[in-house]
Parts: C-alpha cells; structure tokens; sequence
C-alpha cells in the first residue's frame, strides 16, 4: 500500500486506484483476498466507511467480488475490465489534450506519430 494519501483525489478513489494497480502490477492475482476496509482504514487512519466507498466501486463494476464473512476476492475478468478502463481514461486524459496541443502548434499526425515513436519529444 502506498504510505500518504493525496489531498488532490478522494480518498475511496486513491483506495479504489490502490487496488486496481495491485492488480495489474500482479500483487493480487484472481481469487486473491485484498486489504479490507477496515485493514485499510487502519493503515491510512481513515473512516472504514470511505474506504467501503472505494471497495464498493470496485465490487459494482466486477473486479472485486465478496465472500460473504470472509473478505473482498479478485473477480476472473477484473484486469481486463481495468486494462479497459485506464485505457479510456489514458485516451481521455492525454491522448486529446496531446492531439489538441499538437494541432495548435501546427504538428501533423504523421509529426506526432513519428515523435511518439521517438520516444524524446524534445529532439526535433
């Protein structure tokens, strides 16, 4: 688990992202227990109801899925379902504003194409 929780997101989201990163760094695999809300209120000094929040999230959209009077397991398909949704929000939050600025600077798509493959935007 991370150690400090960030003022700029809330803190069920920063939960929410703290297990799905585990998941795809491969932490937790299929089936695997994670950190209960109250395991996770503990550690960050949180209220165990906001860290529910973010477990709640995750049981809502499959990725987690409960065990009744046992603990909150990782669903089949939940690295799928959050490759899928970092991809969309990757696309959302930097491919567009990319595109935008790129546009705005005069950089054709094959420029752009050719600097991402290039991997240092900052050569020319």
């Amino acid at each position: 688990m991370d150690l400090k929780l960030r003022e700029d997101i809330p803190i069920f989201q920063q939960i929410t992202e703290t297990i799905e990163s585990g998941i795809l760094e491969g932490l937790y695999q299929v089936d695997d227990r994670v950190p209960s809300s109250n395991e996770f209120a503990k550690y960050y000094q949180i209220n165990p109801a906001t860290a529910a929040k973010g477990i709640n999230q995750l049981v809502e959209q499959e990725i987690l899925f409960k065990k009744r009077g046992i603990g909150m397991f990782v669903g089949n398909n939940a690295r799928t379902i959050i490759l899928s949704k970092r991809k969309d929000r990757f696309y959302t939050d930097y491919i567009i504003p990319l595109q935008n600025e790129a546009m705005k600077l005069g950089i054709t798509s094959e420029e752009l194409s050719k600097l991402i493959q290039k991997g240092d935007v900052h050569e020319n």
